[in-house]
């Protein structure tokens, strides 16, 4: 289970100690496995700059030359004639000069006549390769350097040590820091986690916030934490749509058993009988008229419904719409004042637009104030008509404007039957509205009644 999800920590850790263990490799490569090398370049280099000073210089005494020898840790022996008169630095552990018996290289390089030359051999005391150069002063005088290219036993064994302690340490390192930084690391994400894990369950009451200043984990947190506030809306909102539908479609279901029951159990008149059969077929058509914006609503919100663009007269749509309300008009005295008087072509769905203007009349129907008046206005711009239906109602408060779109927005506080029409018009003339891509809106302030406004695309030329 480790190995196929490894925890942030495990693998924090196991990142630490791959980088140490390739640092450690390395370290080994250059001090130990590759210092024999570098050692043996080191000290050629070495060499090669001793001889161009030496060969700088018109005059050399064995001042100069102990001097060199000691400054640079090389041994240095002055040969004329075939003998050796001077030795330089020969203390130094790993000369050549007097400790080998095998001068071979020394004679053949005086025999050769050459002015440089340069071999490797082994010592015999020490059992270390050094390099040995030969330099030619005139035809009398011959300098032989030597050093040695193998660092001493001491040196390695020294290297060696520090090595182990080096891993240790890094070890060590690599351990504590992983831990920090894991901690670091998984603290707020581990917060995070467990209260995904109870909103998951239905807890809006979490909190996603974290005191991380690590700029992902703190835009996940602010991510989830909005994602969690909208879902606490959103299921605010279901609980209330199912609260306010299952209100609306209880109600008229109880007026009609209760009606169908009183003309089934009491002796009525004929005029009785007729006022009830009146009232349960109202009922009927509330409850027809409730499933049928809910199926509506949720067929347009699934976007399965494709738009069906016709040109069509929207001043002939608004008078015939204006004509279903002729029973509120004759028994409720309501005003409907509409006055353009031509033909104006638009292109749009048909069917749909006159849902939009449905909906929208019957919410100012059951929202405008004691004078009972809408005003539907139609004007005429170049490119759009606009469609204006107003009431004169209490209107509405600035803050809660962005919300009036919602289902049942107008019952979240408490549940009110519709006078006509249900509560989920304004969210089916947003979803169509936003299909078509036409802009919409309200303009309201408390007291002043409310004005719902959309704009519709004109014929094109």
């Amino acid at each position: 289970m480790i190995i196929n999800n490894p925890k942030i920590r495990n693998t924090v850790l196991a990142f630490f100690i791959t980088f140490s263990c390739i640092i450690l490799l390395l370290l080994f490569a250059m001090q130990i496995g590759l210092l024999n090398q570098y050692y043996e370049i080191y000290q050629t280099k070495k060499l090669n700059n001793v001889t161009e000073k030496i060969l700088s210089k018109d005059i050399v005494d064995s001042k100069y030359l102990e001097d060199l020898s000691y400054e640079n840790g090389i041994c240095m022996a002055v040969v004329s004639n075939g003998k050796t008169v001077t030795v330089a630095n020969s203390y130094n552990r790993g000369c050549i000069i007097g400790d080998s018996n095998d001068l071979t290289f020394i004679n053949k390089f005086i025999e050769s006549g050459r002015s440089e030359d340069q071999t490797i051999i082994k010592t015999y005391r020490f059992k270390n390769n050094t390099l040995l150069k030969g330099i030619k002063l005139n035809s009398d005088i011959y300098i032989f350097l030597n050093a040695p290219i193998q660092p001493l036993d001491t040196s390695l064994t020294l290297i060696k040590n520090q090595y182990i302690y080096i891993v240790i340490a890094m070890l060590i390192i690599a351990i504590l820091i992983s831990s920090l930084i894991s901690k670091i690391l998984t603290n707020p994400i581990v917060k995070i986690s467990n209260s995904a894990n109870k909103l998951a369950k239905g807890d809006f009451n979490v909190s996603f916030k974290t005191n991380s200043n690590i700029k992902e984990i703190k835009n996940l947190s602010e991510t989830l934490e909005r994602a969690k506030n909208e879902l606490s809306k959103t299921d605010s909102l279901r609980k209330d749509l199912m609260a306010n539908v299952g209100h609306d479609l209880k109600t008229p279901l109880t007026m009609i058993k209760a009606y169908a029951e009183m003309t089934r159990d009491i002796p009525q008149s004929k005029e009785k009988r007729q006022e009830n059969m009146n009232i349960i077929i109202e009922e009927t058509d509330r409850l027809t008229l409730l499933v049928n914006d809910i199926l509506n609503l949720s067929k347009l919100q699934s976007e399965t419904y494709e738009l069906k663009l016709e040109k069509f007269d929207i001043d002939e749509l608004i008078k015939s719409i204006i004509k279903r309300y002729k029973i509120l008009i004759k028994d409720e005295k309501y005003k409907f004042i509409y006055e353009n008087k031509k033909p104006v072509i638009v292109d749009a769905d048909k069917n749909r637009i006159e849902q939009v203007i449905y909906n929208l009349i019957n919410n100012a129907v059951n929202y405008t104030g004691d004078d009972k008046k809408i005003y539907i206005n139609l004007k005429e711009e170049k490119k759009y008509v606009r469609i204006e239906i107003i009431d004169t109602g209490k209107g509405i408060d600035e803050k809660d404007i962005k919300y009036i779109w919602n289902k049942y927005y107008h019952n979240e506080l408490k549940h009110k039957r519709n006078a006509y029409g249900t509560g989920l018009g304004l969210s089916i003339v947003k979803t169509i509205l936003e299909t078509h891509g036409y802009k919409y809106g309200v303009n309201s302030s408390k007291g002043n009644g409310t004005m719902f406004y959309f704009e519709i695309n004109r014929k094109s030329n």
